[in-house]
Parts: structure tokens; sequence; C-alpha cells
């Protein structure tokens, strides 16, 4: 069957790719299976050589270009760490002391294996102290604290609606499972989820307690989780901003549970005299009421000691460790080892103490003239951005002047913070892995806790700089660009050309981002980042009818054997997706290099640039983990994030020579064309 389909590529493909051997190679060109026609599959034919070189390791669920950056970024970090943890005379409270007593704490499996679950005994106490459902939530929220919390989701972030100030939301929550629709789907897949599920509750329990680790208890705490499910909003309607906004005074809350007095609750955690809240789903938490009888005293407590175990597993004595990874690791995303120690324990050490960790990385491995050349690229973004935005045919010039505002005043953030966190006041030691993890999450949360007193801070960062990700935050209307995703595997910045730098970063990460100021969710924010239609009806009637012919495309694709992209949960990241493609294809052209459009290695600029972007997402998975990207995540796999878009813009076509025949090519009709 190979050798038919080499047989069946049309011969001006041929010729295409021996022009590219004919010449000196490219960079990409190790990376790309000529074997493909690029027309009928773009990602396979950029990334098919990269992926077979590149095998899934077994501890890994996915693997791709940002493993090789991320590991590149774990040797970096793992020397800092070990320096830090052989410097007995660091002075205590000093960010050396911390890293390397966190660090030693984690690979010190001898002590961690020692104390068995010791550890959890004052928390088990707690929960056996519980007499009734209203302990159970307080117990719950106290929990929040040490980020083990159960039965519903808390925190603290920007008022979508006023985003000069903090606020608390409630919101759904308390599940074992990723998303709600596991407790229902029909399939065999998921229906072999539940079942294992079911025995990894009651296995886990039994190394903490063997009275309770049997079948009985875990189906009573499956069940509790099933009611908590069925009151669950859909993923793809926890996209609606408006629906999951409902601000609410205490008393209204206390009115959704009548059982429960949210005043009380919150103060126990240091939340006090609150005007109003942010409740997401108030028909979950009028549900959750409904339950408080449904369920007896004891499957509350065994349910909430189901909870504590799965929180902390990982930092527990292995055989702990290891019947969390049965399920969560192997049956869930198809690993069939356990990352090495050193890793793991570096996972938590960067996710504990990331900026203490983000300074020295920055400081030694971001160099100033990256940070300059991508200022250069964004400013570019910008401008081609802009330019759209004024060409639009279906945009009024009122929202089309607004819009330019909002572009305009957009704040990026580039590499790593202006001004840094002070983890001053957090205690870490160096014999008690499972201590050092629970003070870290309370500081985190007091953390957080205490922005609600103080005004927004604008400077703060949600990721480290070695993070390989971005964001764009509606609330500040900024665009944030750790220094890790700037990372080319292999290559200095200074070593490779426009096109595809554009194509890389350009248009994947920082047009991605800008976009997501305008799609589905970021367009419903005005540029000061407050919640508030600045459309005309007009505008958004157009907007929502061009979304829609993205959502059917999406919907169509099939991965694995019978499974849909829900084109309504990914439609922000793939209007983004797009965006970023067609805003940095113009910015591209405005350099020397995309107006010369001169070939290295057989590919001229255009082509460049898209291999560039396809390169960003050479990422493939393990069929357990593609099933569950499908059913949780808002991203389209990476090889849909590739074909997808491309399969809408012309100039792709023109570049690879795309024609009816060819799979890649959409009728004019439906490709999809927003900015």
């Amino acid at each position: 069957m190979k050798h038919l389909i080499k047989l069946a590529i049309p011969l001006m493909f041929l010729l295409f790719a021996v022009n590219i051997f004919a010449q000196e190679k490219y960079f990409l060109s190790d990376n790309i299976d000529f074997t493909v026609n690029p027309a009928d599959d773009f990602f396979q034919y950029a990334n098919g050589s990269f992926i077979k070189a590149h095998p899934i390791p077994p501890y890994e669920h996915t693997y791709g270009i940002f493993n090789l950056v991320e590991d590149s970024v774990y040797v970096y970090l793992y020397n800092i760490c070990l320096d830090a943890q052989k410097d007995l005379s660091a002075v205590k409270g000093s960010n050396t002391q911390k890293i390397g007593d966190f660090f030693y704490s984690g690979l010190d499996e001898q002590s961690i294996n020692g104390l068995g679950v010791k550890p959890l005994e004052e928390f088990v106490k707690k929960i056996d102290a519980i007499k009734d459902f209203k302990d159970a939530v307080a117990l719950s929220v106290l929990f929040k604290q040490y980020g083990f919390g159960s039965i519903f989701s808390l925190w603290i972030s920007q008022d979508l609606m006023q985003s000069d100030k903090n606020v608390v939301s409630l919101y759904q929550g308390g599940i074992g499972l990723p998303e709600r629709d596991y407790y229902f789907n029909k399939d065999a897949r998921t229906a072999n989820i539940r079942k294992e599920y079911k025995t990894h509750i009651e296995k886990s329990l039994s190394l903490l307690d063997k009275n309770i680790g049997t079948e009985k208890v875990a189906l009573s705490i499956y069940e509790i989780e099933n009611d908590l499910a069925t009151i669950s909003r859909k993923l793809e309607d926890l996209r609606d901003d408006y629906a999951n906004y409902n601000k609410m005074t205490v008393a209204e809350v206390n009115k959704l549970t009548p059982s429960l007095e949210w005043g009380k609750l919150l103060s126990s955690i240091g939340i006090k005299n609150q005007d109003y809240v942010i409740v997401g789903q108030p028909e979950f938490f009028s549900g959750l009421e409904k339950l408080a009888a449904k369920y007896s005293v004891e499957d509350w407590k065994n349910y909430m000691k189901w909870h504590l175990i799965r929180n902390l597993s990982d930092y527990l004595p292995k055989s702990f460790e290891d019947e969390h990874f049965r399920f969560y690791g192997t049956i869930m995303n198809g690993t069939t080892e356990q990352k090495p120690r050193w890793k793991k324990v570096l996972d938590n050490t960067n996710d504990m103490l990331g900026e203490i960790l983000g300074m020295e990385y920055v400081r030694l491995y971001f160099p100033p003239e990256d940070k300059e050349r991508t200022k250069q690229i964004v400013d570019l973004m910008v401008k081609a951005f802009a330019g759209r935005i004024k060409k639009l045919d279906w945009m009024s010039e009122a929202t089309k002047e607004k819009a330019l505002v909002k572009l305009g005043t957009m704040v990026k953030k580039i590499g790593y913070p202006d001004k840094w966190k002070d983890y001053s006041t957090l205690d870490i030691v160096r014999d008690s892995y499972v201590k050092n993890i629970i003070n870290a999450s309370k500081w985190h949360f007091d953390d957080m806790v205490s922005k609600l007193y103080k005004p927004v801070d604008r400077t703060e960062w949600d990721m480290t700089p070695q993070t390989y990700n971005a964001y764009y935050n509606p609330s500040n209307n900024e665009i944030v660009l750790p220094a890790a995703i700037l990372t080319i595997p292999g290559k200095k910045m200074s070593e490779v050309d426009d096109a595809f730098l554009f194509g890389f970063i350009g248009a994947s990460t920082v047009g991605h981002e800008m976009t997501h100021g305008f799609d589905d969710q970021g367009r419903l924010y005005d540029e000061k980042g407050n919640l508030q239609g600045w459309w005309t009806a007009m505008d958004s009637s157009l907007f929502v009818k061009k979304s829609q012919l993205m959502v059917e495309q999406f919907n169509n694709y099939v991965v694995l054997d019978s499974m849909h992209i829900n084109g309504k949960a990914t439609l922000g990241e793939n209007i983004a997706d797009l965006g970023g493609l067609v805003i940095g294809y113009d910015a591209m052209k405005m350099t020397k290099d995309g107006q010369e459009n001169k070939e290295i290695g057989g590919f001229n600029a255009d082509q460049r640039y898209f291999l560039g972007y396809a390169f960003s997402w050479a990422v493939y998975y393990r069929p357990e983990m593609l099933a569950k990207r499908v059913m949780t995540d808002v991203h389209s796999p990476a090889f849909l994030r590739v074909n997808g878009p491309y399969s809408n813009i012309n100039e792709f076509y023109k570049a690879f020579n795309v024609t009816p025949a060819n799979k890649m090519y959409r009728q004019d009709n439906i490709r999809v064309a927003i900015w």
C-alpha cells in the first residue's frame, strides 16, 4: 500500500522534491517526509520524518518539539537545583536554601517511604471529626488552602466586568475524572475508564486504610462524583463568559445552599467582608444542596479521604505513587513508565518555586538580543493586524475604530517579569516532601487571597519564564510570551531566517495570542479588560456567521475510530490559529526576506513560513492521550492545528500547489476568513 501511495504522487510534486535535494539543504529538511504530498497532509509532510526520528518515550503520553525545548530547560533547571542542593551553607530562608531543600526532599525516597502515611494523619483526623454535610463542606474549604480541596472550586482573580478589582469566584468541581462527560459517554473506551477508575479508588483507599478500601466504598464515592458531574456544565458551555458570570451577594449564595453559611466558610480561609462573589454555575450549587441529604456522613468522609489521597499520591510512599500512575498515567494517558524521579521532582519544584528558578534561568539562557528580535516581530505583527482590521469588508467603521484602540493598547510582555515575586515568607524544610508541597501550596493560596485587598497588579505573570507556553489575558488586554516559548530546538534565534521565524513564533505564538483578544470570547472584552459589549449588533451577527463555518469544519474532523472534534469547544483556539497565520503572513511579507521571496535550500519565503508554523506543532500523542484531549481540551490536536487552518488560506494553496484534487482543498464558499 505504501508503494501505491508513492506512485500516486503527482509529477509536479516529484519535481518539487527533486529540486529541494538538488540545492543546499534547509535546516528543516530532515523533518520532512518527502513521500507525502504537502497538498494532501501538510502536517505529515512537514513533520513526518521528525516524528519517526523521535518516538514517544515510555514515560511520556505526548511527544514533540516542546519536549525538545523542555528537555533543554530540564538540564538548565536541574543544574540550578543540584548546585543549590549541594550548598549546605546556604542561609535559611534564602532562595538557594529553598530550592536546594525542596529538591532534596523530593529525591529522598527513603525518607518518604519511611514516613508512610504519617504526613496525612492530621488531615485524616479532621475528616474523621466530620459530623454532617455542613462540616464536610467547611473542611473542604479549609483544605483548599493546601491544594487538595474537593466538592467545588474556589479561586480569586480579576472581576471580568471590573478588571481593576479582584473577586472571589465559586465554580463547579469535585470530580476525579478529567471532565464531566467521562461519567456519561457510552463508548467502550470511556466505559472502561469508568470501570478502572472505581478500581483505582478502591486500591488507593486500601493503601490508607484497609477498612475503607472496599468495592462498596469506592462505588459510593463514584456515585457522589457522578451526581456532581450531572449538575455540571459541559466543556463548551463553560466558554460562555456571560453565562458563567453570576454576580451575587453572600446572602444570595446562601439561598442557593440554605444549609451552608458562606460568610463563615469564606472567613475561615481569610476571605472577609465580601460585597459580592461570582458564582459560575448557580445550578451546580443549588444541586449540591440536594445532594447533602442523599449521602451519609460516612460517604462524605470517604469521598474526602479519596480526594486527599488523589491530590497527594505523588508525594507519598511508592505504593501510592505507583497506583496513582497506573490509572492516571497508563489507563488515562497510555504511558507505560513513570518519568525519571528527578524530572518529576523538578516539575514540582518548578511549579512551587517557579519565579525563583526563573530569575536564574533568564539570566543564564535568554540573551537580550533574543528579546529585542522578538519585540521587532511583535511590532510588525501589530502593524499587520491593524492593516487587516482596516480592510475588513464585514466590520463597521465604528467597531473597526474600537478594535484598533484595543489592539493599540494591548500590553506585550516578553521573556520575563520586570518585577519578581517575593517568596521570603515561604518555609521550606529538608526532611519532608509532603510538608514542602503543603507549605508552598498554602503560600500560593495566601498570596492569592492577599490580592483581594490590594489594587490589581498588572505587572504579574501567570506563567514562569521557563514555561514552554504563552497566553492572552483578556482582563489585562495583554499577551505574555515566556522566554522558553521563544526557543528554537538546536538553533539560536540569530541563525534562522525571518520567514521561518514569523511562522514559528510570529504566527503560532504572537499572532495566536493577539487574536485571542478578538476571538469569540476575547472580543467581548474592551481595551481596559472589562466584559462589556463594544461591537454593533450587525458586526456580532456577521462574526458569529463566519465563526459557524469554523465550528462546522472542525466538527467534521474524526480522530481515532469515531471521535469527532468539538467545534464549539475548540472555536476560540481555532480562530486564534487561523488569525495568527494570516496576520503572521502579512507581517512576514513586510520583511526583506518576505519581499524578496528567495529560495533557501529549495524553499521560498512563503514555503518556509508555512514550514516554520508547522514545525511549531510537531507534536503527536498516544491514542489514550489523544482521546482524552478530544474530550477535555479546548485546543484541537496538533495535526489539525496545521491542516485545519491551512485549508482556509489562499496563500498556502499557492505556495504548495493545492488543487481540487487534493485532500487539503476546501471549496471557496466554505473557507473560513475572519481576520
